[in-house]
């Protein structure tokens, strides 16, 4: 690693300051400070000393993604080849690999475009390169079709991280969650690629003996579900849906991940589910379309609740701050997910709209809880004052 270490100080002595390149020396510090823990450490103010940087909370999060992202690469090349062979499946590196031809490129364009704008704008405003990004650009493919477009994916990329964070100042400063504003400007400008029976199977828009319905699309549409889409099926992963969103048992083990390390909020995930299964339960006892009948516990293991309740409600910099506002956050996205999902049989498929919405109103709800803590601060301060004085 010494070798590695000196390499690395010779390749930044022309970026350093007052030398030829030092105006884009964040670019070369980003390599730094990825490979090795930073150099600096805090000049001025309150601060206080952790091992926990913004680098290893990243990292955390992408290790809690891994496991629905090798599942969501299996997952692709067993739905192209389930329906293509009639049941009959090649053997598991074959489709791993289908899979994996596919999700791969999808990967490198987002990071190539977002780190590539990331590093213009670091090298611009003189400031070092956030790794912010290292998660967003993870999870914007995860979220995607597997079959949708890469100059498509470029320019939601661009969009999400020029809008979505540059413009409000980087990272920690916006206020939506740049993966979903990526989703949700893919949607609204390239609709025929991001909703329909064609876009969720490897393959099914060019392959007539292929079908890439999802079971949410089926309901809105008032079709049967196929007997093998029961719950242990959706709870598996084993259904047609966006790269990485369908195995909520693989999203499980992340969510264990994010918890035990203290990276996610719990109470969102608990609260989200919470909210989400009151509502489709509310639903169920109406019962008059397909959408309402279906069984709240299949709601919750189908489509991407799972996957944005887990990944994506729990973002720290876009969520709730206080205890309370995190439970009234995480309610509230489930209502509305399940809301959307029901109600709008263009879109069934609610959750990023609920979470986008909720990104809006979360200051306002940490507002109207901080300031109710203060009124009942005050309301028993004003009290022992007057049981003093009698």
């Amino acid at each position: 690693m010494k070798f590695l270490r000196d390499k690395i100080d010779q390749i930044k002595k022309p970026f350093e300051k007052g030398q030829k390149f030092e105006k884009y020396a964040p670019a070369i510090n980003a390599l730094d400070t990825f490979l090795y823990v930073p150099n600096h450490t805090t000049k001025h103010g309150a601060h206080i000393r952790d091992a926990v940087d913004l680098k290893r909370t990243m990292i955390t999060v992408i290790i809690a993604l891994i496991p629905a992202l090798l599942f969501g690469i299996y997952n692709a090349g067993y739905q192209h080849f389930i329906q293509l062979n009639e049941g009959v499946l090649p053997p598991f590196m074959d489709i791993f690999l289908h899979g994996l031809s596919k999700v791969l490129p999808m990967i490198i364009v987002s990071y190539a475009v977002g780190l590539g704008i990331e590093f213009a704008f670091a090298i611009f405003r003189g400031h070092e390169v956030n790794e912010g990004y290292l998660v967003s650009g993870l999870l914007i493919p995860m979220v995607m079709p597997i079959d949708f477009p890469l100059w498509m994916l470029a320019i939601s990329v661009a969009f999400a991280v020029l809008i979505g964070k540059e413009a409000f100042g980087g990272t920690g400063m916006n206020i939506f969650n740049p993966a979903l504003l990526a989703r949700a400007f893919a949607f609204f400008a390239y609709p025929l690629f991001m909703s329909g029976d064609k876009i969720w199977v490897s393959e099914a828009s060019t392959t007539d003996a292929i079908s890439g319905e999802t079971i949410l699309g089926a309901l809105a549409n008032g079709k049967e579900l196929p007997a093998q889409w029961d719950f242990w099926h959706s709870f598996i992963g084993l259904i047609p849906g966006s790269v990485a969103e369908t195995s909520v048992l693989a999203i499980l083990i992340g969510a264990f991940i994010l918890i035990a390390t203290g990276v996610g909020s719990w109470k969102i995930m608990v609260s989200g589910v919470v909210g989400a299964a009151l509502t489709a339960l509310m639903f169920n006892a109406v019962g008059i379309t397909a959408l309402m009948s279906f069984d709240w516990t299949n709601h919750l293991v189908v489509g991407g609740f799972a996957f944005g309740i887990v990944f994506m409600a729990t973002d720290p910099v876009s969520a709730a701050q206080t205890d309370k506002g995190k439970i009234i956050y995480g309610i509230l996205i489930g209502f509305f997910a399940m809301t959307i999902r029901i109600f709008n049989p263009a879109y069934p498929e609610g959750i990023m709209l609920a979470i986008l919405l909720m990104n809006t109103l979360a200051p306002t709800i940490d507002y109207f809880v901080v300031n109710g803590n203060i009124t009942k601060r005050k309301k028993r301060l004003a009290k022992s004052k007057q049981l003093k004085t009698a």
